[in-house]
C-alpha cells in the first residue's frame, strides 16, 4: 500500500529536482509532489512512491525517468495575452524602437513557453504589426523544459474558452474555428504556426544553444521558482543571447533588482540591454 513519500525520499527528490531544473521544492510542497508522482506511478506500473524512488536512485532508473519526473512536477499555467501590458509595450515601444535601429528581421525567444499561448500571442502581435507596416519579418523560438507541454504547443489546439482574451479581429485572422462547434476546440492558423519553432531547453544548462542572438526575450513567471543566485545565472545567460538594445520581459510578480545584469528598466518588468 502507498503511504506517501518518506522524508528521506522527499529530500532526495527535492535535491534532484533543484539540481536538474532549478525549481525549489520546499517541505510545504510535499503533498503536491506526492499527488503528481502518483500519476507517474500508473504509467510505470510501480505501486508505491518509495518503491518509485528506489527505482530512480538505487536501480538506475533516473536516466530513463528524468524527463518524465520533471514533466510531472513543472507548473504550466498560461493564458493568451497574459499580462497584457507587455504586449502593449511590445507593439507601441519595442517594435518601433527596434525598427528605428535598423532591425528589419526580428528573432524573438519565448523561453518558458508552456503549451504555447505566449509564443502564439507574440506572433499575433508581430503579424498585425508586420501587415500594417510591411515590416519587420520575424521568427519565434519557443522553448520549455517539459516535453509534454511542447507536444501540445506544436499542435496549436486549445479549448475554445482559452482564447477568450483574444480580441475579435485577431480571432478572425489567426484562430480557426471547428466545423463542428460541439468539439469545443480551436486551432491557431498555419501562418502563425509556421513562424514558430519549438524545442526543449533547460534554463539550468550552462550554455543556451539557440543559434543567433535574439532581439526580444520573454521569460515570464518562471523565475519565481528559482532562488536569487539561480535567477541571476539564468538572467545573465538570457542577456548574453540578447542583441545590444534588445528587450527582456519578465513576469509582473518577478523582480531583478539587486542583480548584476547589463540591462536598464524601461517599463514595468521590461528591461533593455545596454
Amino acid at each position: 500500500m502507498d503511504n506517501g513519500l518518506s522524508r528521506r525520499n522527499f529530500d532526495q527528490l527535492a535535491r534532484y529536482i533543484y539540481d536538474y531544473s532549478g525549481i525549489k521544492m520546499p517541505p510545504a510542497k510535499r503533498t503536491m509532489l506526492e499527488g503528481r508522482l502518483r500519476r507517474r506511478l500508473r504509467a510505470t506500473g510501480i505501486v508505491d512512491l518509495d518503491d518509485y524512488c528506489d527505482y530512480l536512485f538505487k536501480h538506475g532508473g533516473i536516466d530513463r525517468e528524468a524527463i518524465h519526473l520533471i514533466d510531472a512536477v513543472t507548473t504550466n499555467k498560461t493564458d493568451f495575452f497574459r499580462e497584457p501590458k507587455h504586449f502593449e509595450h511590445l507593439e507601441r515601444s519595442a517594435l518601433p524602437e527596434l525598427m528605428a535601429a535598423g532591425h528589419n528581421r526580428l528573432r524573438i525567444w519565448s523561453a518558458a513557453c508552456s503549451v504555447g499561448a505566449e509564443p502564439y500571442t507574440i506572433a499575433m502581435v508581430l503579424e498585425d504589426y508586420r501587415e500594417a507596416r510591411g515590416a519587420p519579418d520575424y521568427s519565434i523560438l519557443a522553448t520549455d523544459l517539459s516535453t509534454d507541454v511542447l507536444k501540445a504547443a506544436r499542435k496549436g489546439i486549445y479549448p475554445v474558452g482559452m482564447i477568450d482574451p483574444v480580441d475579435h479581429q485577431k480571432r478572425i485572422r489567426y484562430v480557426m474555428e471547428p466545423r463542428d462547434p460541439q468539439r469545443g476546440e480551436v486551432r491557431i492558423h498555419p501562418k502563425l504556426r509556421a513562424k514558430i519553432g519549438f524545442g526543449r531547453l533547460n534554463l539550468m544548462d550552462r550554455a543556451y544553444e539557440i543559434g543567433d542572438k535574439v532581439h526580444i526575450v520573454f521569460c515570464r513567471n518562471v523565475l519565481i521558482y528559482f532562488d536569487k543566485p539561480t535567477q541571476e545565472k539564468v538572467l545573465a545567460r538570457l542577456c548574453d543571447k540578447l542583441v545590444t538594445g534588445g528587450f527582456l520581459y519578465v513576469g509582473h510578480s518577478e523582480t531583478i533588482s539587486g542583480l548584476n545584469l547589463p540591462v536598464k528598466q524601461v517599463a514595468n518588468t521590461v528591461f533593455r540591454k545596454v
